[in-house]
């Protein structure tokens, strides 16, 4: 009987146990964490308070490896929220303001990471008859260079072998896999590691009343001023809820404080962040998070690779989460491997290699977009531009710049950034057209808001200027 075994139950986990169900007889998934039965946060995600946004591309991944369950209804059902770049976000980006289309396009799903890891699991769960997660820590690999042929498990003083035909590892930022590599011979692999500084403070509030509709809304930072960066997001929810996340990099930290985080959304570059909270009713205190630094281990470049061995989603690469591409980028990755394993035998010598480095090219976009901004803020740790970096950054902007009022260019950094298609997509002729002419619409000097929405604001602002609203969570 052939079985498959996966170390970590976080998305990218209950991803590629979907990916390897119709390959295998038996998928095992191991985790330390006793798993809660409902959408409840648990301490193995340091990122799991804050925002998150299921990009397009890693909805369209999970579509395919779960076909067995409409993912997207799955998880409205369960009460996500699917926005539309292109008609439901309010965005200030560092070029202006962004127009809003009646295009109703390229959509994303807003909830809490507590809800999309449970919805997905248990669709995982129900469309699959071979899957089994068990409570239980990965001490290590079993195995030599040329095969890894299982997993020891329980504690250190009576370990277990799990024997397994393919181990993937996708046990997150912690993964120990450098280490378990190194016991097996493998050694000399390359890890770069690109860190801003960047803190997240986040706190959620009740939607008020009347702004169940209002657009997810974003102040982006902004890399070209040669200070820290300072971002604000206000996301709907399940459960008629805001979840407000800001951001800033070393030197422009937001603060953990009630007042202070208030103070910090009113001081962006523009206010509105701050003025729609400003007059919400807070549910919880601050939560703050500093595992935010870009890490990529280049495992695709190992001189050898042994074969039953795969490694996915942040146990490869960890991305800033301000970029919201970190479980798109673990979806896509096993969606890779479920191709892979749909057109060769488990068994094939050089199939984990192929894999691994499939897996890569699917890491590459969202990489190069988180590395190439956060490069750029002060006192960055790691990254060295280039002469190539700077010319791309020049057209990155103007191509951002003509986005703000053009919808081609817009369609285009949306394929992108929602990781539905790679950098290629930006040279195409009629993006390079769109990005030469410029935007098509006058640049806006306030937020592009419906007569209700901007009235609903202006109800909600209890500032009167001066950031002194009351912020007791009740």
């Amino acid at each position: 009987m052939s079985r498959a075994v996966v170390i970590g139950a976080g998305l990218g986990g209950v991803m590629a146990a979907a990916a390897l169900s119709p390959a295998v007889d038996e998928v095992i998934v191991l985790d330390r964490d006793e798993l809660p039965d409902g959408p409840e946060h648990r301490k193995g995600l340091p990122q799991g308070r804050h925002a998150h946004l299921l990009m397009p591309g890693g909805l369209d991944a999970m579509e395919e490896l779960i076909p067995k369950t409409a993912v997207r209804d799955h998880l409205l059902a369960a009460g996500a929220r699917e926005i539309s770049l292109s008609s439901g976000m309010v965005a200030l980006s560092p070029e202006g303001w962004f127009h809003r289309w009646r295009h109703d396009s390229h959509h994303m799903i807003t909830c809490s990471r507590a809800l999309l890891d449970w919805a997905v699991r248990t669709a995982v769960l129900d469309s699959t008859g071979n899957v089994e997660i068990r409570t239980a820590g990965a001490l290590g690999l079993t195995g030599d260079a040329r095969r890894v042929r299982g997993v020891r498990v329980g504690s250190t003083a009576d370990p277990e072998e799990l024997d397994a035909d393919l181990v993937v590892d996708a046990s997150g930022r912690g993964s120990r896999v450098l280490t378990w590599l190194t016991t097996l011979g493998i050694t000399g692999i390359e890890e770069t590691r690109v860190d801003t500084g960047l803190v997240n403070a986040t706190r959620v509030y009740r939607t008020p009343p009347g702004a169940e509709e209002f657009p997810l809304t974003m102040v982006q930072a902004n890399p070209y001023v040669s200070r820290p960066g300072r971002s604000a997001v206000v996301v709907p929810i399940e459960g008629n809820r805001w979840m407000v996340s800001l951001g800033g990099s070393r030197g422009g930290e937001p603060p953990a404080d009630p007042e202070g985080f208030l103070r910090y959304a009113l001081d962006l570059p523009h206010p509105i962040v701050g003025r729609l909270i400003s007059g919400a009713e807070p549910l919880t205190d601050v939560f703050v998070s500093h595992s935010t630094s870009n890490s990529r281990r280049h495992l695709e470049k190992a001189r050898t690779w042994p074969d039953g061995l795969v490694v996915l989603g942040d146990a490869l690469a960890t991305l800033n989460p301000a970029y919201g591409q970190g479980m798109a980028v673990a979806a896509l990755g096993a969606q890779m491997l479920g191709r892979h394993l749909a057109e060769a035998e488990l068994g094939t010598p050089g199939l984990s290699r192929k894999v691994q480095r499939a897996v890569a090219t699917v890491v590459e976009t969202a990489w190069s977009i988180a590395v190439s901004q956060d490069s750029m803020y002060p006192g960055v740790r790691g990254g060295r531009r280039t002469a190539l970096d700077r010319v791309a950054d020049r057209y990155t902007r103007r191509l951002t710049k003509a986005a703000t009022g053009s919808y081609g260019a817009a369609s285009a950094l949306w394929d992108v950034t929602g990781l539905r298609a790679g950098p290629a997509r930006l040279l195409r002729p009629g993006t390079l057209l769109s990005a030469l002419a410029g935007p098509a619409l006058p640049p806006l000097s306030e937020p592009p808001l419906t007569a209700r929405e901007r009235e609903l604001l202006d109800a909600l602002d209890t500032t009167s200027g001066d950031g002194a609203a009351s912020s007791t969570p009740v």
